[in-house]
């Protein structure tokens, strides 16, 4: 398998062994940094999404008919 294109696994991550509290611990911090960055960014990433949705990437007034193939 390339190398390139293969994610590693959790077996492949050099992690330490954590107690059960630091896991915890991380993980609470982890949550709070994402809601952090949500609350900063979550406007740009709807927006991104929104721009790259199905309905925004096809022009609806176009020639084509309901059962068209795509192509």
């Amino acid at each position: 398998m390339n190398n390139a294109t293969h994610s590693p696994s959790t077996e492949e991550l050099p992690l330490p062994r954590l107690s059960d509290e630091a896991v915890v611990e991380i993980h609470h911090f982890l949550q709070y940094l994402y809601d952090l960055f949500e609350a900063r960014y979550g406007h740009q990433i709807t927006r991104y999404y929104d721009s790259m949705s199905r309905d925004n990437l096809f022009d609806s007034e176009g020639d084509s008919q309901p059962g068209d193939p795509p192509f």
